[in-house]
């Protein structure tokens, strides 16, 4: 399996949505997309096998992927919408209550470089109420950057650790990213991520608003940041069209696209393993 299948907990989260409990999943057949991004679904940098299927979270990403020349791509739409549909909202949810931001990140091969005292300035500035602070774990054990946003007076969190090449993937990522969503009334970040997309999927009111920071030798394909601003702009500003974010939002998760278990095991390569647990 590609190790960045395991991201996030991809791989647990269909493996679970399938029928295969929550042992370790069998190896998926393809290259699950495992970020929302504005390319051919695959993250740049990451070791890729020529033919391999490409399996991506929206027609739109599919469409940018076959205009580079992949032809092996199918959408089945992203994990979190598995979760979701895993994992309904109770009919008599909980009240919610203020901002869960995003600041945006880096990772382990490349460190994100900007204001953050004048993005807090910023955060206090417009959010009406209770702020939480989810840091990812990268800047979350900096202590420098974390404390920054404790001593401003936010809770501040980090849903987990990734994973990289097979180790350290933590299964209950998107589980408990769903639960801290769903306890607040917006979501918000300083730039168009995979999380704000997540939060309006569950619920949240979207928000996109700040510097968005540089990542240091940020990968220019497909133009970057200029390009999301110009392309979805009724989700940037510090009040967005919450019925306008809930369209696009499904869109580009690709919640119209989620299989059914027992066709989401064959596309993966699962049926002998289910075949195999029931002999």
């Amino acid at each position: 399996m590609h190790h960045a299948n395991h991201f996030y907990g991809h791989a647990h989260v269909l493996a679970r949505y399938a029928g295969l409990g929550d042992g370790h999943p069998p190896r998926i057949n393809g290259y699950v997309q495992h970020g929302w991004n504005i390319g051919d679904g695959l993250a740049p940098g990451h070791p890729y096998a020529e033919g391999t299927p490409s399996l991506l979270w929206s027609e739109q990403t599919r469409r940018r992927a076959w205009s580079v020349g992949r032809r092996n791509v199918t959408v089945i739409g992203a994990p979190f919408g598995y979760l979701l549909a895993m994992r309904p909202e109770p009919q008599s949810p909980p009240q919610r209550a203020g901002t869960i931001w995003y600041p945006f990140h880096g990772w382990e091969g490349q460190h994100v470089e900007g204001d953050h005292d004048r993005l807090i300035a910023q955060i206090r500035q417009t959010e009406p109420g209770p702020v939480t602070v989810c840091l990812y774990w990268h800047e979350h054990r900096m202590r420098r950057v974390r404390r920054r946003y404790e001593n401003a007076g936010f809770r501040v969190i980090c849903h987990g650790y990734r994973g990289h090449w097979w180790s350290g993937t933590d299964p209950d990522f998107l589980d408990r990213q769903l639960t801290e969503l769903r306890r607040h009334a917006r979501v918000a970040s300083n730039r168009l991520t995979s999380a704000v997309f997540y939060g309006i999927a569950a619920g949240c009111e979207p928000a996109v608003y700040g510097n968005p920071m540089v990542l240091a030798g940020e990968d220019p394909t497909f133009d970057g940041t200029a390009r999301i601003r110009r392309q979805w702009p009724e989700l940037h500003g510090e009040q967005v069209h919450l019925p306008t974010a809930v369209e696009i939002a499904r869109a580009e998760l690709g919640v119209d696209h989620r299989y059914p278990p027992a066709a989401l095991r064959e596309l993966l390569g699962w049926t002998a393993a289910v075949q195999e647990e029931s002999a």
